[in-house]
């Protein structure tokens, strides 16, 4: 079929460029695929013709639909669907739906040169299957989980193209997954070798694919969970040296009670004292109780004296040369000093209060200063100063960050980093003004409706910045004249991979001027200011940025 005829009834909007891959035979027809351009948006499109047009193509129309309200970088997103007229000669009478165009090399491509990574493997199916998972969660079973249209986008992304396919049921989603799984393990055509890698992921495309009852997945959210964790392997590791030290403190404790309790009961004579415990310096019992009377120090409390003639039934300290008549007679004077420690006491019980009084004092005159301080300082601000800046709260226990800031970064080049955007500009070229040094200047975001979540149209944007080399970093500034969007600080060593290969360094919500200061220094060259959610406005929800610092570690 020529591309002339074959476009006949599309929309002026929709021009078709070349055809990619074969047609698709379904029972209501034929599904013809081409990359097309859209004159209106000028951006590249893939549209899907269904011939014939009319009611023999309404189940897959409304699948495109469902597809439409879908919000996941996993599946191409549908921008347009139309059933047609049926009447191939009129305008509007092709049955066709407009997809995403993903650019990127093919799971088949890719896998023709033999076997992906363990950890490329677990992060291309996980993500794809979290798409298929939220496809199932609203009834729509996707279909066409092909080599072929599972495309790896050059950002570390992957993308499912011609969503939904003309059919699919659940259970078939999960058995193509599984037969990705193992595709991504073996490889394809001259670099296929048997299955090999992780058990784990041998077992779960097995799983995936099997008929047997009770053997298969009972979902593919299911199957992202498994994909998402890490299998848990070798010996059971040590307990760390205090928490050893508590178990085995707990089972010499758990050792004299069992001796406790099967120890025969003392039976003293009348008269007699009862024996004297051994004490042992830094051992785990905790101290016999103190009456609240007792002055005496505590190294000056000893056990009755033995009477007369008997030998002391047990050392007080290990190795210890004295007895206990020794220390009675070190110690036979202490009656003699009841009466001076008794006038010692009443001395103690009237120097405490007034001692805490005059503590009570020194405080309130020390905070009384610092309140006057920071009015001050907030006055001056008022009167015209720079705003006051707000950063992450202190850590818990009062403790400052163990980041002390430095200098500021010489900021190299910047650009704007939208992996799961369509790839229309978001203000590209204004991201110079977002690190000029001029607080009235700002890069801005698109606006968006519906929500702040960018329109549920992708998870954020945001902007990498280069600092020329490696650096250690203590924190990020930012100032904004848009004041209540959420933002995330991430660094990498590259500025082109995937969101997860920046990792997270600091987030919070902005102000006029926020200090977003790192929990330990980072090491690194790009440093991603990563907006999660946007501001309502007149127009719609959007943010921008209008100063970013990046401070080094003093």
């Amino acid at each position: 079929m020529s591309m002339a005829s074959t476009t006949t009834g599309l929309p002026d909007r929709y021009r078709p460029l070349d055809q990619i891959g074969p047609d698709e035979t379904t029972p209501t027809g034929v599904i013809q695929s081409w990359r097309a351009k859209d004159r209106v948006l000028n951006r590249d499109v893939a549209i899907r013709v269904h011939v014939p047009a009319g009611p023999a193509a309404h189940a897959w129309i409304t699948r495109a639909l469902t597809a439409g309200g879908l919000a996941t970088p996993a599946l191409a997103m549908v921008y347009d669907a139309s059933e047609g007229s049926g009447d191939p000669q009129a305008p509007g009478g092709a049955a066709y739906v407009v997809n995403e165009w993903i650019d990127g090399e093919t799971l088949a491509e890719r896998l023709r040169s033999g076997p992906m990574p363990e950890r490329d493997v677990r992060l291309v199916l996980r993500r794809l299957a979290e798409g298929v998972a939220e496809a199932h969660r609203v009834g729509l079973a996707v279909g066409g989980l092909t080599l072929e249209n599972v495309v790896l986008r050059p950002n570390g992304l992957v993308g499912l193209r011609a969503v939904p396919a003309a059919s699919g049921t659940v259970h078939g989603d999960i058995t193509a997954l599984g037969e990705l799984l193992e595709a991504c393990l073996t490889g394809v055509g001259p670099g296929a070798r048997p299955a090999t890698g992780p058990s784990d992921l041998v077992a779960l495309a097995r799983r995936a694919r099997s008929t047997e009852p009770g053997q298969g997945l009972s979902s593919v959210a299911a199957m992202a969970s498994l994909l998402a964790e890490r299998p848990r392997t070798g010996p059971t590791p040590p307990l760390p040296p205090n928490r050893a030290e508590e178990a085995e403190g707990g089972r010499r404790r758990r050792g004299r009670d069992r001796r406790a309790e099967g120890a025969a009961p003392v039976r003293l004579e009348p008269g007699a004292l009862p024996p004297v415990p051994p004490v042992r310096p830094g051992g785990d019992d905790e101290p016999p109780a103190r009456s609240p009377h007792d002055t005496i120090a505590a190294g000056a409390a000893l056990p009755p004296a033995p009477p007369a003639g008997e030998e002391e039934p047990f050392g007080v300290l290990h190795g210890g040369g004295s007895t206990s008549a020794d220390r009675y007679a070190d110690h036979a004077d202490l009656d003699e000093d009841d009466e001076d420690g008794a006038r010692k006491h009443r001395l103690a019980v009237v120097a405490l209060p007034l001692l805490a009084l005059l503590v009570v004092i020194a405080l309130a005159w020390w905070i009384g200063s610092s309140v006057l301080s920071v009015t001050d300082a907030v006055d001056e601000d008022i009167d015209g100063s720079t705003p006051p800046a707000t950063s992450a709260p202190v850590a818990e226990g009062g403790e400052e960050p163990a980041v002390e800031p430095g200098a500021a970064a010489d900021i190299a080049g910047a650009q704007v980093y939208d992996p799961f955007g369509d790839g229309a500009p978001e203000n590209d070229d204004a991201v110079p003004l977002s690190y000029d040094g001029d607080p009235a200047t700002s890069w801005p975001t698109l606006t968006y409706r519906g929500s702040p979540a960018f329109g549920n149209l992708k998870p954020g944007v945001g902007v990498v910045y280069d600092l020329g080399s490696p650096q250690d970093l203590a924190g990020v500034t930012v100032q904004t004249a848009r004041p209540g969007a959420t933002v995330e600080v991430r660094t990498a060593d590259t500025a082109d991979g995937a969101l997860d290969d920046f990792a997270v360094a600091a987030n919070g919500t902005l102000e006029q001027r926020t200090e977003l200061p790192f929990d330990d220094t980072v090491t690194a060259r790009y440093v991603l200011v990563w907006l999660t959610g946007l501001v309502d406005g007149p127009d719609g929800f959007s943010a921008e940025l209008a100063e970013v610092e990046i401070s080094t570690a003093g």
